[in-house]
C-alpha cells in the first residue's frame, strides 16, 4: 500500500487530523508536537487518543510522523538551548507513547562555528539521556540541506551521530528530497548511487520516512527552500521514481511543500495516480 500524506495543524487533536487526511486522500501524517517555534505543548486527551486509534485502524493509517520544534537546537553553543532540547525531546517521547510504535522526526541542529565533531557529541550525548529501552518510538535524524553550520548534510555525518548513540535500535533516518538535493546528492540523476551511497554508510535498513519536497533551488545550492511537487529543480519525473523506486516504496511519505489544504490534496491524487502497486 502506498503510505502518502502531508503536514497538518494539531490545533484539533489526533482524532481531527485522521479525519482530515482521509478527506485529502492520504493515510499517514506528520505534525507538530507543540509550537513550532516555541515550548509548549497542549495536554494530551486521552479520549481523543483512543478515538483516533480506533479511526486509524478501521482506515489504514498505520504509521505517524511527529515532527520536533524547529527551536529544538541540541548543538548549541548555548547550554540553556541544548537544556531546552533536551528536555522538550524527553517530554516529546513521553507523549508520543499514548500513540505507540511510530516515528519522532528532528533536525540535529547548527554547532555555530563550535565545529561538526563538537557538535555530533552534543546531539549524541542528549539522544543518550532521553531514549528509553522500553519506548516503542523511533527517533529519526533528517537530512539537511547544510545551509550555514547545519549538522547533517552529510550521510557521513548522520552516521557518526548513530555511532555514539547506545540505543541504535531506537534509531533511524528522514530523507528530505528538496534537503539532500539542495545539499549535493543528485537524486535526480543518480537515485540509484544516492541510494547506495545511503546503504554503505548508514544502511537502508534505518531510512524509515521520506519528506517528499521539491527544491525552489538549483542542485547543491545548500538553500532548503521547498516547492510544490513538480514546479521545482527536482521535478515531477524524478518524483515518481523516487515513489516507485523498490527500495523506497514501502515507506511512508510526507508532503511539505508550501501550500494549503487543497494544494495538499491535489498533490497526494497525482501522486497516488503515478505510484505502481
Amino acid at each position: 500500500m502506498f503510505k502518502i500524506g502531508c503536514h497538518l495543524s494539531t490545533s484539533k487533536g489526533y482524532e481531527h487530523m485522521g479525519k482530515e487526511i482521509l478527506s485529502l486522500g492520504g493515510n499517514t501524517f506528520q505534525f507538530f508536537t507543540r509550537n513550532p517555534r516555541g515550548g509548549s505543548a497542549k495536554a494530551i486527551d486521552e479520549a481523543d487518543v483512543k478515538a483516533f486509534i480506533e479511526l486509524a485502524k478501521g482506515n489504514g493509517i498505520d504509521v505517524i510522523l511527529a515532527h520536533a520544534p524547529y527551536t529544538l537546537n541540541a548543538c548549541s553553543a548555548d547550554e540553556s538551548t541544548r537544556t531546552f532540547a533536551k528536555e522538550t525531546m524527553a517530554d516529546d517521547l513521553v507523549r508520543m507513547e499514548y500513540t505507540p510504535g511510530n516515528l519522532y522526526n528532528f533536525h540535529p541542529g547548527s554547532h555555530v562555528k563550535q565545529g561538526v565533531d563538537v557538535g555530533i557529541d552534543y546531539i549524541a550525548a542528549m539522544l543518550n539521556e532521553v531514549l528509553k529501552p522500553e519506548q516503542t518510538t523511533t527517533v529519526l535524524l533528517e537530512t539537511m540541506a547544510g545551509k550555514g553550520t547545519e549538522i547533517g548534510r552529510s550521510f557521513e555525518e548522520l552516521r557518526a551521530i548513530i555511532d555514539k548513540v547506545e540505543l541504535k535500535d531506537h534509531m533511524g533516518v528522514c530523507l528530505d528530497t528538496c534537503h539532500v538535493y539542495d545539499a549535493g546528492y543528485d537524486i535526480v540523476n543518480d537515485l540509484d548511487g544516492v541510494l547506495t551511497h545511503f546503504d554503505e554508510v548508514i544502511g537502508l535498513d534505518r531510512l524509515r520516512a521520506i519528506h517528499m519536497n521539491d527544491s525552489k533551488n538549483p542542485f547543491e545550492s545548500h538553500k532548503d527552500r521547498h516547492e510544490k511537487i513538480g514546479e521545482g529543480s527536482i521535478g515531477f519525473d524524478a518524483m515518481v521514481r523516487i515513489i516507485n523506486h523498490p527500495k523506497l516504496k514501502h515507506l511512508p511519505f510526507f508532503l511539505e511543500t508550501p501550500n494549503e489544504l487543497e494544494g495538499y490534496a491535489k498533490e497526494i491524487a497525482m501522486l497516488k495516480d503515478a505510484y505502481q502497486e
